[in-house]
């Protein structure tokens, strides 16, 4: 059963294309993400270095789906849906090194489990296989964008590269699934940003964080806030620890409020965890930093 799952995937994966607009609104998020991660320039500490290695050594440079899918297992990772890999792309000389891992969703729909169920249902099943359809054009968007940049550099005689890209299911439950991306790409120092996708498993729908909350409510507001307290305390007990908040030196570096694009997800224990990409609320050495709000300070305007 999960192979022919895995099989519809391919094939839906393989004719289906994200629209052109699409992918430019992809390709100017990616850049964008980017562009924020170097702006500390001068605060970059080298997060991996790219050594040579001692000889030539290429692993799979191009894995097809089926080779990839014999490859690994598949967990089952929540009721409604499973995530596969589904490619694999590595290589490695003495410059350059790839390790990506491309990962699918698989709901029941695609899986062809629930082939008799009552309309609602039904309808549930549809809108999932919808938006794991359109999940994983992202997740290709995105993958195939760094996979073209690497090969494009393995052209030049000079310089050294490596770029990674993993997943992992960080919830899995009755209510929602979210999936983890981490990119990672380096030439002598390097970056990391990740993507989250949340899906709400009662509707089948998508989540933006502004579904978790009340219709009109500001979230926005006590979120921040607490960001900003969980900071300065953090800062307060340990002096290797750096934010900007409260910053002299660059007031516009400074966190102000996040936004309704800021990543996020539901961790196991209920709780909304917002997450930020390197370079964008402290200097790059401090990774990419996530800070999980009390449930108090959403209390009434949560609809979890």
């Amino acid at each position: 059963m999960k192979r022919e799952a895995f099989e519809r995937l391919r094939e839906a994966y393989e004719n289906v294309s994200m629209p052109e607009k699409g992918v430019t609104e992809m390709k100017k998020k990616i850049e964008e993400g980017k562009r924020q991660a170097r702006r500390r320039k001068n605060l970059l500490l080298t997060l991996k270095g790219a050594a040579a290695a001692a000889a030539v050594f290429i692993i799979l440079p191009n894995t097809s789906a089926g080779v990839a899918y014999a490859m690994s297992s598949i967990p089952v990772v929540g009721r409604l849906v499973e995530a596969v890999t589904f490619r694999d792309y590595r290589y490695e000389d003495e410059r350059h090194s790839a390790d990506v891992e491309v990962p699918g969703l698989i709901t029941e729909n695609t899986a062809g489990i629930a082939e008799t169920v009552e309309s609602a249902d039904g309808e549930r099943q549809e809108r999932l296989q919808k938006t794991a359809e359109e999940i994983n054009q992202e997740i290709e968007t995105i993958t195939g964008q760094l996979i073209a940049e690497f090969e494009e550099n393995l052209k030049m005689k000079e310089g050294y590269q490596d770029i990674v890209v993993k997943h992992e299911v960080i919830r899995s439950g009755d209510d929602y699934f979210t999936l983890k991306l981490i990119c990672y790409q380096g030439a002598g120092s390097g970056a990391e940003w990740d993507y989250f996708y949340t899906i709400d498993l009662r509707t089948g729908e998508r989540v933006a964080l502004k579904d978790l909350f009340a219709e009109g409510a500001d979230y926005i507001t006590p979120i921040s806030e607490n960001i900003k307290s969980q900071m300065r305390e953090q800062m307060a007990a340990d002096e290797n620890i750096m934010y900007w908040v409260d910053y002299e030196d660059v007031e516009e570096w400074n966190f102000r409020q996040i936004t309704d694009e800021t990543s996020f997800y539901i961790n196991q224990d209920g709780n909304v965890v917002i997450a930020f990409n390197e370079g964008d609320v402290a200097p790059m050495y401090m990774g990419c930093v996530e800070f999980v709000i009390p449930g108090e300070i959403l209390a009434g305007i949560i609809k979890m």
